[in-house]
């Protein structure tokens, strides 16, 4: 079978096709046929070599929507179930920019039914993200959060479930997000341009990597919650900062998909690009600008 690897670190030129074996699942894995798969910053900081030398091929990839086509032993999944999940790791000789990705039975969850393959696919890391940095900063129902980077893939699905959760919800982005992420759930709208008001919040989630800057808008005790391990900012005036670093949880991730077909969450797409093109998609998601996925498909 196909799948895109890295043999050498660089830029989008280092992304190759390989032809690898059909992985087999173990014991409490599936095997997947995969639809889609999404690409994400961590995929491109994988192929520049970001998180060290690996030593060997990598293969790229972690979101993926798909159908079961093989079980391990004691899995409750069967063959021809649609599902997405979630495949962490970073140097791995195999991820979901592939034909086949074997995944633990507990890293997937059945697809939404409302959306497409693609749609379905840029769901399980933003989504999951999202969801487990607003468990780590901890706010109840009324309290304030503001959200940088908000018109991105985190940052969207970040407003969408605080608000969803009860917080009162500021987003930070550019000006011309600022109709679309009120659709969203935001309450209200910060021009990326502008200053950061004073001690006015009491969490931010950092989805644009700002750093210090974020703790400015950070009452005395607020939380600050980023997105990158070991990007967060020193404490200061009683904050509390910490970041996220996000894992496969299929549980918490069949409740996304369900509230991705009540409408709750958005998932955003905006372009897809064959398996044999994962160089070019790398190339584009290097431009930035982005306010979809860019989706790999078999």
């Amino acid at each position: 079978m196909r799948a895109a690897t890295v043999s050498r670190f660089g830029g989008p030129e280092a992304v190759e096709i390989t032809e690898v074996p059909v992985p087999a699942p173990g014991p409490g894995q599936v095997r997947i046929k995969v639809a889609a798969a999404a690409l994400n910053p961590v995929d491109a900081a994988m192929r520049a070599g970001v998180f060290g030398s690996a030593g060997a091929r990598i293969g790229l990839g972690w979101d993926i929507a798909g159908t079961v086509e093989s079980v391990g032993e004691g899995v409750h999944w069967s063959s021809g179930d649609r599902v997405i999940g979630l495949a962490t790791g970073h140097h791995t000789p195999l991820g979901t920019h592939a034909e086949y990705a074997v995944l633990d039975a507990d890293a997937i969850a059945p697809a939404p039914t409302t959306v497409d393959d693609a749609h379905a696919a840029a769901l399980p890391l933003n989504a999951l993200s999202a969801a487990q940095a607003l468990d780590m900063a901890a706010l109840q129902p009324g309290q304030s959060l503001l959200v940088t980077g908000a018109a991105g893939g985190v940052g969207t699905h970040t407003v969408e479930l605080a608000h969803h959760r009860g917080l009162k919800v500021t987003a930070l982005a550019s000006a011309r997000d600022e109709e679309f992420l009120r659709t969203r759930g935001a309450d209200h709208f910060l021009p990326r341009d502008e200053p950061l008001p004073p001690a006015t919040f009491d969490g931010v989630i950092d989805a644009a990597l700002l750093g210090d800057k974020a703790l400015t808008p950070l009452h005395y005790d607020g939380t600050y919650i980023g997105v990158w391990p070991g990007q967060e900012p020193a404490p200061e005036r009683g904050i509390r900062s910490s970041a996220l670093d996000v894992r496969a949880d299929g549980v918490q991730l069949a409740e996304l998909s369900r509230l991705a077909d009540r409408g709750i969450l958005l998932a955003r797409v905006t372009k897809t690009y064959p398996l044999a093109d994962a160089a070019a998609a790398h190339a584009r998601l290097t431009e930035g600008g982005l306010r979809g996925r860019l989706v790999i498909v078999p």
